[in-house]
């Protein structure tokens, strides 16, 4: 057996039970009272889970913590502790201790338990929650049963009333003992009474019924032979092992049935509910959560096989000899054959999914990359020498390398969920400290997204995120001053739109004080005092590098950093970030970004002697140029009664070369924009190998990337979010000043 394998799937496993454990706790705070068992159970299963698997390992110093840690969740399960926000906020920083310990492990780390300060600290905090969760023990009255107690109560139809009592026993808080001594039990010495007596230390007999239905007549009356049987309610808090101890020395040619009271069936069917996952048959289940004893189990098992030697096919299931035998109340099998079901589900997922690392993934991706490349050259030379048969080969192959390139990407693509699911605690966390009540949302967490931008895409998010908390959301005081709910609200959410993914993240805060940011932006001399800007450009006035209006230095903020590396990290994705605020209503922060950044679907297009690829997702239609005479202006066309800005490529470019004597125009969407771009000649449809762009090209507008053509030579790839942003605000000039120089370089 490969350990370092298996050592990582336990880590593997713990960091999922870990995330897990940490979505329950700050679930619980809001979930209603039926919820809150579920999540307390599964809480303990977490914890018991970790320990358990830690234990296979030897890693001692993880297991004594999670057994504490589970000691306490057995409490709060028990009613004995109350899971409040400060418990929360312990099980929270037991959490992360935990988590540390796992990182260690999986870094190599050695831990040394006696000096670690952490742990200790945790593990007086979690003692002192367990010592202010005991109580005072139940104490149950134990009367010594003496021998004129047991006496023969005739019934006329004893197996009829024996059948009452056992039916109605689960609704109540006595055990139910249905005893049947077999006939030896005197000649072996043993007095059945003294077992009734020893049953009596352990807690109070409440009611006791004498059956001899089994008395044969007295003519046919053995003296030695016992004929006896019992029913008895017993109130005692003792478990029912302890209880079929008692009759250790007699079950063997006995028939002993010990029915739970209602409260113990609620706690075996609780107890069952929390055992992990990973056990298959019914009696372990059973046995595990302490609705059946060994003795129990080994006996039905006994009826089962002798069943099976009969007739195989005709045999009972293990669940129905239990409720027909009456040694398990039905309610806790059918709560062991639901475990076991979950149990299935469970290993039968396992068997669908399976773990890859993150590089080998990112190596076929790139290989995929390359076989697009080599696809599109090996397409291009078929082409030229006009083979039939070639050409449809190379078309086969062309089609094969497209679905094997969309199944490596999707492969990649993960839930956003997995960035989202952070923001809960660090909004609890945040908004403790600084004294708000804040209620996060959460919606389009099942989008998905590219796994190496979703790791990219954190830090941006926890900024915009903290931002919103420390500045967005006011105090308490000013919000019920202005007439707000205490509460404020946060929401994160994420969509796909026009090919791209939007994330919006809004608060119904006290929004951006425009006059505030321009006074502060003149003030640091960002912006010239005689320049007249928008409402969007004033906003954009908070990306700026130093820029910040906080009053005072804290922890979160105000040292004038974060915006500006936000959208320094969204830029580097390839996406762009935007602000909408309304003063006194609240903030809206929108990213939008690619779905991938490796390989995309792209539209060709030529200028002069230079091909360009555009991201086809953004490519809406394609037309003529209108003649002069057709154009509104210079720069807009009229597109079937819309107007349209467009920009002429050939002149952003500076590019030398005679014009077509008819351009075309590739319309373009991102958002709710659009804008038309004017290029020579279109060439279609293209698989595009994003490439990074060189040092050179670093911070260039309009660029985005670069890509290799089937001849080998470097196609650039346009940034259609800048383009449009171009033809609608007029930035040609500031553009013109920057690319030629560069554009000319890497066409020679």
């Amino acid at each position: 057996m490969n350990l370092e394998k298996a050592k990582q799937t336990f880590i593997d496993e713990a960091n999922e039970l870990l995330l897990a454990f940490e979505d329950d706790l700050l679930r619980i705070e809001s979930a209603p009272d039926p919820e809150r068992p579920e999540i307390i159970n599964s809480l303990f299963r977490a914890a018991h889970t970790i320990k358990g698997s830690a234990g296979l390992f030897g890693f001692d110093y993880i297991v004594s913590f999670t057994h504490v840690l589970e000691s306490v969740l057995d409490k709060v399960r028990e009613g004995g502790l109350t899971l409040d926000a400060e418990l929360i906020s312990l099980l929270l920083n037991c959490r992360d201790y935990v988590g540390n310990l796992i990182d260690a492990l999986e870094s190599g780390i050695e831990i040394d338990p006696a000096r670690d300060a952490d742990r200790e600290l945790l593990l007086v905090r979690l003692q002192v929650q367990l010592k202010q969760g005991i109580g005072d023990p139940a104490t149950v009255a134990g009367t010594p049963v003496v021998a004129t107690t047991v006496v023969s109560v005739a019934s006329p139809e004893p197996q009829e009333a024996t059948a009452t009592r056992e039916a109605d026993t689960v609704a109540s808080d006595h055990w139910h003992l249905s005893l049947r001594f077999g006939p030896d039990v005197l000649r072996n010495g043993m007095d059945p009474l003294s077992f009734i007596r020893y049953l009596g230390t352990l807690g109070r007999i409440v009611y006791l019924t004498t059956l001899y239905d089994g008395l044969p007549p007295a003519s046919q009356m053995d003296p030695e032979s016992c004929y006896l049987g019992f029913e008895i309610e017993f109130d005692s808090a003792v478990d029912k092992q302890t209880i079929e101890n008692v009759f250790e020395f007699v079950r063997d040619d006995s028939t002993v049935r010990i029915i739970p009271p209602h409260s113990k069936l609620a706690e075996y069917i609780s107890l069952i509910g929390s055992l992990p996952e990973d056990q298959r048959r019914l009696g372990e289940i059973l046995l595990q959560g302490g609705a059946l004893t060994y003795f129990e189990l080994e006996e039905v098992l006994r009826i089962q096989r002798a069943e099976q030697q009969v007739d195989k096919h005709a045999a009972r299931p293990l669940g129905a000899i239990l409720v027909e035998e009456n040694v398990v109340p039905p309610q806790a099998v059918l709560a062991a054959l639901e475990k076991q079901k979950q149990s299935d589900e469970r290993k039968s997922n396992e068997h669908r999914f399976i773990k890859v690392e993150a590089a080998k993934l990112d190596s076929l991706i790139n290989l995929v990359g390359e076989l697009v490349i080599a696809g599109a050259a090996a397409n291009l030379l078929a082409t030229r020498s006009h083979s039939p048969e070639l050409i449809e080969a190379t078309t086969s192959i062309a089609e094969l390398v497209e679905r094997i390139r969309d199944g490596a990407l999707t492969m990649r693509m993960v839930h956003i969920a997995e960035t989202f699911n952070r923001f809960p605690r660090v909004v609890r966390d945040v908004s403790r400290e600084l004294g708000k009540q804040i209620e996060l949302s959460i919606g389009g967490g099942e989008t998905e997204l590219d796994k190496s931008m979703v790791e990219k895409l954190g830090d941006p998010l926890m900024h915009i995120v903290r931002n919103a908390i420390d500045h967005g959301i006011e105090p308490e005081a000013e919000r019920l001053k202005m007439g707000k709910p205490v509460e404020g609200k946060l929401s994160l959410t994420a969509f796909h739109e026009s090919g791209s993914i939007v994330i919006e993240v809004s608060d119904d805060g006290g929004g951006i004080n425009r006059a505030r940011v321009l006074a502060k932006a003149l003030q640091k001399g960002l912006v010239p005092p005689d320049l007249v800007l928008s409402d969007r450009e004033i906003l954009n006035l908070i990306f700026e590098p130093g820029f910040s209006t906080a009053e005072q230095v804290t922890n979160l903020s105000g040292r004038g950093v974060g915006m500006d590396v936000v959208k320094r990290s969204i830029e580097q994705l390839r996406g762009e970030i935007e602000l909408e605020s309304e003063e006194g209503l609240g903030t809206l922060v929108r990213i939008r970004l690619p779905l991938t950044l490796a390989i995309i679907d792209g539209f060709q297009v030529v200028i002069g002697r230079s091909t360009f690829v555009i991201p086809l997702d953004l490519v809406i239609e394609c037309l003529d140029l209108q003649t002069d005479s057709e154009l509104l202006q210079p720069r807009y066309l009229n597109l079937r009664g819309e107007v349209l800005p467009y920009v002429r490529l050939r002149d952003l470019f500076d590019i030398e070369a005679p014009p077509p004597a008819r351009e075309n125009v590739v319309v373009v969407q991102y958002g709710n924009a659009r804008a038309g771009l004017v290029v020579d000649q279109l060439l279609g449809e293209f698989q595009a190998v994003i490439k990074p762009l060189g040092q050179l090209f670093r911070g260039i507008k309009g660029i985005g990337g670069s890509t290799i053509l089937g001849t080998g030579e470097v196609a650039l790839i346009l940034d259609v979010p800048q383009l449009i942003q171009l033809a609608s605000a007029g930035e040609r000039a500031e553009l013109t000043r920057h690319l030629p120089r560069h554009l000319s370089v890497a066409r020679s």
